[in-house]
């Protein structure tokens, strides 16, 4: 039987619930500076990509690449940073962020700058719905 999939207490502070595509579960992350999302594979126990069987890896990809074209497309980013990190929070999670030579870390990561900002509540709540329809996940 296969445990129920649970989020890391981090990733639920630091992001909003998008959507859920097949195999992740996309939340958006709540720093307004960069457009940032997480896709969390909904896989109880998975800390790293080889975890995953041959099917959800493949889907992992294919949704990593479906988010990335879609926020290059939204924001006309240079550049579509990828990453799987795990250092801080185990569970796999992959980000994929938009960059562009003028956010505040560039060329740099994102990852420990200083630079936040908080979305306010209508651009949040005007993104997600863009991210739903062009991820066109479920929502519920």
């Amino acid at each position: 039987m296969m445990k129920a999939f649970s989020l890391d207490p981090r990733l639920e502070e630091d992001s909003v619930f998008v959507c859920d595509m097949p195999l992740c579960a996309v939340r958006v992350h709540k720093n307004a500076l960069y457009h940032w999302l997480i896709l969390i594979p909904r896989r109880e126990g998975v800390r790293e990509i080889f975890e995953l069987s041959a099917q959800d890896q493949g889907a992992l990809m294919e949704e990593v690449s479906r988010a990335g074209r879609f926020l290059k497309e939204l924001c006309q980013a240079h550049k579509i940073n990828v990453g799987a990190l795990g250092n801080i929070v185990s569970q796999l999670h992959v980000h994929v962020i938009a960059r562009d030579p003028k956010d505040p870390a560039w060329p740099g990561p994102v990852w420990g700058t200083p630079h936040t900002k908080a979305y306010d509540e209508n651009t949040l709540k005007t993104l997600i719905k863009n991210l739903q329809q062009g991820l066109g996940g479920s929502t519920s």
